[in-house]
Protein backbone atom coordinates (compact mmCIF):
# COMPACT_ATOMS: atom_id res chain seq x y z
CA UNK A 1 0.00 0.00 0.00
CA UNK A 2 1.17 3.52 -1.37
CA UNK A 3 0.54 7.15 0.27
CA UNK A 4 2.55 10.10 0.42
CA UNK A 5 3.00 12.88 2.68
CA UNK A 6 4.52 16.38 2.44
CA UNK A 7 6.18 18.83 5.18
CA UNK A 8 7.30 22.02 4.29
CA UNK A 9 10.89 24.52 6.17
CA UNK A 10 11.08 28.38 5.37
CA UNK A 11 14.43 30.13 5.93
CA UNK A 12 15.64 32.81 8.65
CA UNK A 13 14.99 35.14 6.63
CA UNK A 14 11.57 34.54 5.63
CA UNK A 15 9.20 37.23 7.11
CA UNK A 16 7.40 35.36 9.45
CA UNK A 17 10.80 33.75 10.71
CA UNK A 18 12.18 37.05 10.90
CA UNK A 19 9.20 37.76 13.70
CA UNK A 20 9.98 34.25 15.26
CA UNK A 21 13.45 34.85 15.60
CA UNK A 22 12.94 39.11 16.94
CA UNK A 23 10.92 37.58 19.92
CA UNK A 24 13.15 34.97 20.98
CA UNK A 25 16.22 36.80 20.50
CA UNK A 26 14.48 39.36 23.24
CA UNK A 27 13.45 36.35 25.27
CA UNK A 28 17.09 35.67 25.16
CA UNK A 29 18.42 39.06 26.58
CA UNK A 30 15.84 39.18 29.38
CA UNK A 31 16.60 35.48 31.07
CA UNK A 32 20.47 36.17 30.16
CA UNK A 33 19.86 39.33 32.81
CA UNK A 34 17.38 37.68 34.69
CA UNK A 35 15.86 34.25 35.35
CA UNK A 36 12.59 34.97 36.60
CA UNK A 37 11.24 37.40 33.78
CA UNK A 38 8.06 36.59 32.32
CA UNK A 39 7.79 37.04 28.44
CA UNK A 40 5.20 37.05 25.83
CA UNK A 41 6.78 39.01 23.15
CA UNK A 42 5.21 39.44 19.40
CA UNK A 43 6.51 40.92 16.36
CA UNK A 44 4.97 41.94 12.96
CA UNK A 45 7.16 43.13 10.39
CA UNK A 46 6.44 44.76 6.43
CA UNK A 47 7.98 46.84 4.62
CA UNK A 48 10.39 49.28 6.42
CA UNK A 49 8.82 48.18 9.29
CA UNK A 50 9.26 45.89 12.66
CA UNK A 51 6.64 46.65 15.44
CA UNK A 52 7.07 44.72 18.74
CA UNK A 53 4.82 44.25 21.18
CA UNK A 54 3.67 41.83 24.21
CA UNK A 55 4.13 41.56 28.22
CA UNK A 56 7.20 41.77 29.82
CA UNK A 57 7.84 41.55 33.43
CA UNK A 58 11.56 42.31 34.52
CA UNK A 59 14.70 43.96 36.05
CA UNK A 60 16.44 44.04 33.44
CA UNK A 61 16.59 46.51 30.92
CA UNK A 62 16.03 45.09 27.13
CA UNK A 63 17.55 47.54 24.05
CA UNK A 64 14.98 45.95 21.66
CA UNK A 65 15.91 48.70 18.50
CA UNK A 66 19.38 47.57 18.85
CA UNK A 67 18.36 43.93 19.22
CA UNK A 68 16.34 44.20 16.17
CA UNK A 69 18.52 45.32 14.04
CA UNK A 70 21.40 43.30 15.18
CA UNK A 71 19.26 40.60 14.47
CA UNK A 72 18.44 41.96 11.35
CA UNK A 73 21.87 42.20 9.81
CA UNK A 74 22.85 38.36 11.03
CA UNK A 75 20.30 37.38 8.31
CA UNK A 76 21.14 39.10 6.08
CA UNK A 77 18.95 41.86 5.50
CA UNK A 78 22.10 44.32 4.75
CA UNK A 79 21.62 45.71 1.57
CA UNK A 80 19.18 48.43 0.66
CA UNK A 81 18.45 46.78 -2.88
CA UNK A 82 16.70 44.46 -1.14
CA UNK A 83 13.85 46.44 -0.48
CA UNK A 84 14.52 45.72 4.02
CA UNK A 85 17.23 46.04 5.18
CA UNK A 86 19.20 46.49 9.02
CA UNK A 87 19.65 50.32 8.84
CA UNK A 88 17.01 51.93 7.50
CA UNK A 89 13.92 50.19 8.90
CA UNK A 90 11.76 51.73 11.19
CA UNK A 91 11.63 49.89 14.99
CA UNK A 92 8.32 50.73 16.77
CA UNK A 93 7.97 48.68 20.53
CA UNK A 94 4.47 48.95 22.34
CA UNK A 95 5.62 46.67 25.43
CA UNK A 96 3.62 46.34 28.97
CA UNK A 97 4.10 43.88 31.88
CA UNK A 98 2.05 40.63 32.30
CA UNK A 99 -1.49 40.59 33.63
CA UNK A 100 -1.27 39.85 37.42
CA UNK A 101 -3.79 37.49 37.18
CA UNK A 102 -1.77 35.44 35.22
CA UNK A 103 1.34 35.99 37.38
CA UNK A 104 -0.87 34.50 40.69
CA UNK A 105 -1.13 31.53 39.13
CA UNK A 106 2.80 31.49 37.34
CA UNK A 107 4.36 32.37 40.92
CA UNK A 108 2.57 29.79 42.90
CA UNK A 109 3.95 26.56 41.02
CA UNK A 110 1.05 26.37 38.31
CA UNK A 111 1.03 26.58 34.54
CA UNK A 112 1.05 30.31 32.70
CA UNK A 113 -2.40 29.03 30.98
CA UNK A 114 -4.64 26.48 29.97
CA UNK A 115 -3.88 24.12 27.05
CA UNK A 116 -2.77 20.81 25.55
CA UNK A 117 0.63 20.37 24.11
CA UNK A 118 1.65 17.48 21.83
CA UNK A 119 5.30 15.68 21.73
CA UNK A 120 5.50 13.42 19.11
CA UNK A 121 9.19 10.53 17.97
CA UNK A 122 9.29 8.12 15.18
CA UNK A 123 12.01 5.95 13.87
CA UNK A 124 12.21 7.37 10.03
CA UNK A 125 15.49 9.01 10.90
CA UNK A 126 18.48 9.00 13.27
CA UNK A 127 16.96 12.36 14.87
CA UNK A 128 13.82 10.12 15.54
CA UNK A 129 11.80 12.54 13.47
CA UNK A 130 9.51 12.26 10.21
CA UNK A 131 11.76 11.95 7.26
CA UNK A 132 9.32 15.04 5.30
CA UNK A 133 10.46 17.65 7.87
CA UNK A 134 14.00 16.66 8.63
CA UNK A 135 14.70 17.10 4.93
CA UNK A 136 12.82 19.62 4.60
CA UNK A 137 14.83 21.50 6.67
CA UNK A 138 18.03 20.48 6.02
CA UNK A 139 17.01 21.95 2.60
CA UNK A 140 16.53 25.44 4.03
CA UNK A 141 19.28 25.13 6.34
CA UNK A 142 21.39 24.36 3.14
CA UNK A 143 19.82 27.33 1.11
CA UNK A 144 21.20 29.97 4.16
CA UNK A 145 24.22 28.08 3.79
CA UNK A 146 25.29 28.91 0.30
CA UNK A 147 24.06 31.99 0.62
CA UNK A 148 25.80 33.27 3.28
CA UNK A 149 29.39 31.48 2.45
CA UNK A 150 28.77 33.56 -0.70
CA UNK A 151 28.61 30.05 -2.67
CA UNK A 152 25.72 31.74 -4.39
CA UNK A 153 26.33 35.31 -4.14
CA UNK A 154 22.88 36.36 -5.69
CA UNK A 155 20.54 34.59 -3.08
CA UNK A 156 18.82 37.10 -0.25
CA UNK A 157 17.87 35.66 2.98
CA UNK A 158 14.05 34.67 2.09
CA UNK A 159 13.11 31.01 0.72
CA UNK A 160 11.08 27.83 1.16
CA UNK A 161 11.61 24.24 0.82
CA UNK A 162 9.13 21.39 0.50
CA UNK A 163 9.28 17.89 0.49
CA UNK A 164 7.05 15.02 -0.77
CA UNK A 165 7.82 11.21 0.40
CA UNK A 166 5.95 8.27 -0.82
CA UNK A 167 5.81 5.56 1.61
CA UNK A 168 5.00 1.94 1.43
CA UNK A 169 3.43 -0.07 3.96
CA UNK A 170 3.79 2.99 6.07
CA UNK A 171 7.63 3.34 5.48
CA UNK A 172 9.15 5.87 4.16
CA UNK A 173 10.25 4.37 0.30
CA UNK A 174 11.49 7.77 -1.71
CA UNK A 175 11.18 11.56 -2.83
CA UNK A 176 8.54 12.26 -4.94
CA UNK A 177 9.01 16.18 -5.02
CA UNK A 178 11.20 18.94 -3.92
CA UNK A 179 10.19 22.13 -4.42
CA UNK A 180 12.31 25.17 -3.67
CA UNK A 181 11.77 28.65 -3.52
CA UNK A 182 14.77 30.85 -3.72
CA UNK A 183 15.03 34.49 -3.14
CA UNK A 184 17.18 36.24 -5.36
CA UNK A 185 18.87 39.19 -6.95
CA UNK A 186 18.25 40.69 -10.44
CA UNK A 187 21.12 39.48 -11.99
CA UNK A 188 20.97 35.88 -12.43
CA UNK A 189 18.55 34.14 -14.94
CA UNK A 190 16.43 31.50 -13.97
CA UNK A 191 17.79 28.30 -15.65
CA UNK A 192 21.07 29.31 -14.49
CA UNK A 193 19.53 29.61 -10.41
CA UNK A 194 17.63 26.26 -11.31
CA UNK A 195 21.01 24.29 -12.03
CA UNK A 196 22.97 26.11 -9.31
CA UNK A 197 20.35 24.88 -6.98
CA UNK A 198 19.93 21.34 -7.80
CA UNK A 199 23.50 20.99 -7.67
CA UNK A 200 24.45 23.23 -4.42
CA UNK A 201 21.65 22.58 -2.27
CA UNK A 202 19.39 19.69 -3.64
CA UNK A 203 22.00 16.88 -4.83
CA UNK A 204 24.04 18.18 -1.58
CA UNK A 205 20.88 17.03 1.06
CA UNK A 206 18.78 14.52 -0.61
CA UNK A 207 20.46 11.03 -0.07
CA UNK A 208 20.66 9.97 -3.53
CA UNK A 209 18.54 6.36 -2.63
CA UNK A 210 15.98 8.30 -2.06
CA UNK A 211 16.16 10.08 -5.27
CA UNK A 212 15.10 8.43 -9.07
CA UNK A 213 14.09 9.70 -12.43
CA UNK A 214 10.37 10.22 -11.23
CA UNK A 215 11.44 12.34 -8.45
CA UNK A 216 9.40 16.07 -9.08
CA UNK A 217 12.04 18.94 -9.24
CA UNK A 218 10.39 22.34 -8.51
CA UNK A 219 12.62 25.63 -8.21
CA UNK A 220 11.64 29.10 -8.06
CA UNK A 221 8.22 27.36 -10.46
CA UNK A 222 7.09 31.13 -11.38
CA UNK A 223 10.23 31.80 -13.06
CA UNK A 224 11.32 35.01 -10.85
CA UNK A 225 11.27 35.32 -7.07
CA UNK A 226 13.19 39.25 -6.86
CA UNK A 227 10.75 40.74 -4.26
CA UNK A 228 10.83 38.73 -0.99
CA UNK A 229 11.10 39.02 2.72
CA UNK A 230 8.74 41.69 4.34
CA UNK A 231 8.36 43.36 1.36
CA UNK A 232 6.33 40.92 -0.42
CA UNK A 233 4.34 39.67 3.02
CA UNK A 234 4.13 40.53 6.34
CA UNK A 235 5.23 38.61 8.69
CA UNK A 236 3.83 38.21 12.30
CA UNK A 237 5.52 35.38 15.10
CA UNK A 238 3.88 32.45 15.35
CA UNK A 239 2.45 31.69 12.27
CA UNK A 240 4.55 29.01 11.32
CA UNK A 241 3.97 26.23 14.16
CA UNK A 242 4.25 23.38 11.65
CA UNK A 243 7.12 24.15 10.69
CA UNK A 244 8.37 24.31 14.37
CA UNK A 245 7.51 20.81 15.04
CA UNK A 246 6.42 17.55 13.27
CA UNK A 247 5.51 19.30 9.65
CA UNK A 248 1.94 18.31 10.09
CA UNK A 249 2.99 14.33 10.46
CA UNK A 250 2.38 14.70 14.41
CA UNK A 251 -0.49 16.57 16.15
CA UNK A 252 0.32 20.75 17.33
CA UNK A 253 -1.85 21.78 20.16
CA UNK A 254 -2.13 25.26 18.57
CA UNK A 255 -0.16 27.18 21.03
CA UNK A 256 2.95 29.06 19.51
CA UNK A 257 6.68 28.70 20.89
CA UNK A 258 8.39 31.75 20.07
CA UNK A 259 8.99 34.63 22.97
CA UNK A 260 7.40 33.20 25.45
CA UNK A 261 9.21 32.31 28.38
CA UNK A 262 8.94 28.96 29.89
CA UNK A 263 6.81 29.53 32.38
CA UNK A 264 4.33 29.68 29.17
CA UNK A 265 3.44 25.53 29.04
CA UNK A 266 2.85 26.14 25.15
CA UNK A 267 6.51 25.72 25.13
CA UNK A 268 8.03 24.26 27.73
CA UNK A 269 4.93 21.10 27.90
CA UNK A 270 5.76 20.97 24.42
CA UNK A 271 9.59 20.51 24.88
CA UNK A 272 8.61 17.84 27.42
CA UNK A 273 6.72 16.36 24.99
CA UNK A 274 8.86 15.53 22.17
CA UNK A 275 11.78 14.59 25.00
CA UNK A 276 9.09 11.79 26.87
CA UNK A 277 8.32 10.62 22.86
CA UNK A 278 11.64 10.37 21.80
CA UNK A 279 13.09 8.41 24.87
CA UNK A 280 9.94 5.68 24.70
CA UNK A 281 11.20 5.78 21.09
CA UNK A 282 14.44 5.54 21.45
CA UNK A 283 13.81 2.70 24.06
CA UNK A 284 12.49 0.71 21.59
CA UNK A 285 9.23 0.29 23.40
CA UNK A 286 7.89 1.71 20.08
CA UNK A 287 8.71 2.72 16.52
CA UNK A 288 6.10 5.62 16.97
CA UNK A 289 5.05 7.40 20.00
CA UNK A 290 2.60 10.89 20.57
CA UNK A 291 1.97 11.90 23.71
CA UNK A 292 -0.82 15.16 24.93
CA UNK A 293 -0.49 16.96 28.20
CA UNK A 294 -2.77 19.21 29.14
CA UNK A 295 -3.09 21.79 31.49
CA UNK A 296 -5.23 24.43 33.71
CA UNK A 297 -3.73 27.90 34.42
CA UNK A 298 -2.37 28.14 38.11
CA UNK A 299 -2.76 24.25 38.17
CA UNK A 300 0.97 22.39 38.45
CA UNK A 301 0.04 18.65 37.63
CA UNK A 302 -1.46 18.29 34.29
CA UNK A 303 -5.00 17.61 33.93
CA UNK A 304 -4.30 14.45 31.34
CA UNK A 305 -1.41 12.42 29.96
CA UNK A 306 -2.55 10.35 26.90
CA UNK A 307 -0.17 7.95 25.06
CA UNK A 308 -0.38 6.89 21.40
CA UNK A 309 2.02 4.36 19.80
CA UNK A 310 -0.02 3.90 16.64
CA UNK A 311 -0.40 -0.17 17.04
CA UNK A 312 3.78 0.15 17.04
CA UNK A 313 3.97 -0.81 21.14
CA UNK A 314 5.75 -3.98 22.82
CA UNK A 315 3.92 -2.34 25.96
CA UNK A 316 0.62 -1.49 26.54
CA UNK A 317 -0.60 2.40 26.54
CA UNK A 318 -1.87 2.39 29.70
CA UNK A 319 1.07 0.85 31.34
CA UNK A 320 4.26 3.23 29.47
CA UNK A 321 1.29 6.32 30.82
CA UNK A 322 1.71 4.95 34.05
CA UNK A 323 5.51 4.72 33.74
CA UNK A 324 5.45 8.33 31.63
CA UNK A 325 3.67 9.86 35.13
CA UNK A 326 6.97 8.01 37.50
CA UNK A 327 9.52 8.88 35.74
CA UNK A 328 9.18 12.24 33.99
CA UNK A 329 8.47 15.32 35.90
CA UNK A 330 5.62 17.42 34.68
CA UNK A 331 4.65 20.45 36.56
CA UNK A 332 5.62 23.60 34.94
CA UNK A 333 9.14 24.21 37.63
CA UNK A 334 9.98 20.68 37.17
CA UNK A 335 9.77 20.76 33.46
CA UNK A 336 11.99 24.24 33.70
CA UNK A 337 14.62 22.46 35.61
CA UNK A 338 14.64 18.76 33.69
CA UNK A 339 15.26 20.24 30.74
CA UNK A 340 17.47 23.16 32.20
CA UNK A 341 14.74 25.68 30.13
CA UNK A 342 16.41 29.05 31.81
CA UNK A 343 19.38 29.85 29.36
CA UNK A 344 19.56 32.09 26.51
CA UNK A 345 19.20 29.44 24.33
CA UNK A 346 15.66 30.27 22.24
CA UNK A 347 17.17 32.05 19.47
CA UNK A 348 18.55 28.90 17.71
CA UNK A 349 15.46 27.69 18.37
CA UNK A 350 13.80 29.69 15.84
CA UNK A 351 14.71 28.76 12.84
CA UNK A 352 14.77 25.55 10.94
CA UNK A 353 12.42 23.64 13.93
CA UNK A 354 12.52 23.17 17.22
CA UNK A 355 13.44 19.05 16.79
CA UNK A 356 15.30 16.81 15.87
CA UNK A 357 18.45 19.70 16.32
CA UNK A 358 20.52 17.24 17.93
CA UNK A 359 23.98 18.38 19.57
CA UNK A 360 23.29 21.75 20.03
CA UNK A 361 22.53 21.65 23.65
CA UNK A 362 18.69 21.45 23.59
CA UNK A 363 17.50 19.07 26.44
CA UNK A 364 14.62 17.88 25.52
CA UNK A 365 16.64 15.73 22.35
CA UNK A 366 18.53 13.80 25.28
CA UNK A 367 18.18 10.34 25.32
CA UNK A 368 18.73 9.84 28.67
CA UNK A 369 15.86 7.92 30.20
CA UNK A 370 16.23 4.99 28.01
CA UNK A 371 17.42 2.63 30.79
CA UNK A 372 15.20 3.79 33.27
CA UNK A 373 12.58 3.38 31.07
CA UNK A 374 13.67 -0.70 29.78
CA UNK A 375 14.11 -1.58 33.31
CA UNK A 376 10.84 0.08 34.74
CA UNK A 377 8.80 -2.07 31.76
CA UNK A 378 11.55 -5.13 32.18
CA UNK A 379 9.02 -8.28 31.32
CA UNK A 380 5.94 -6.26 29.64
CA UNK A 381 7.42 -7.17 26.25
CA UNK A 382 9.65 -7.37 23.82
CA UNK A 383 11.32 -4.54 23.16
CA UNK A 384 12.15 -3.75 19.25
CA UNK A 385 15.61 -3.22 18.22
CA UNK A 386 17.02 0.30 18.27
CA UNK A 387 17.29 2.61 15.26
Amino acid sequence: MKNYFTSESVTEGHPDKVCDLISDTILDAAIANDKNARVACEALTSRGLVIVAGEISTTCYIEIPKLVRGLLKDIGYDNPSIGFDYESCGVMTAIQEQSPDIAIGVKSGGAGDQGLMFGFACDETKELMPLPIMLAHKLTRRLTQVRKEKLLTYLWPDGKSQVSIEYEDKKPKRVDAVIIGAHHSKSIECKQLQKDIKKMVIDETIPKDLMDEKTKIFINATGRFEVGGPVSDTGVTGRKIIVDTYGGYGHHGGGAFSGKDPSKVDRSASYMGRYIAKNIVASGIAKACEIQLSYCIGVAEPVSVSINTFGTGTVSEEKIEKTVREVFPLTPNEIIKELDLLRPIYRKTAAYGHFGREGEGFRWEDTDKVNVLKTKLKGEGQCIKQT
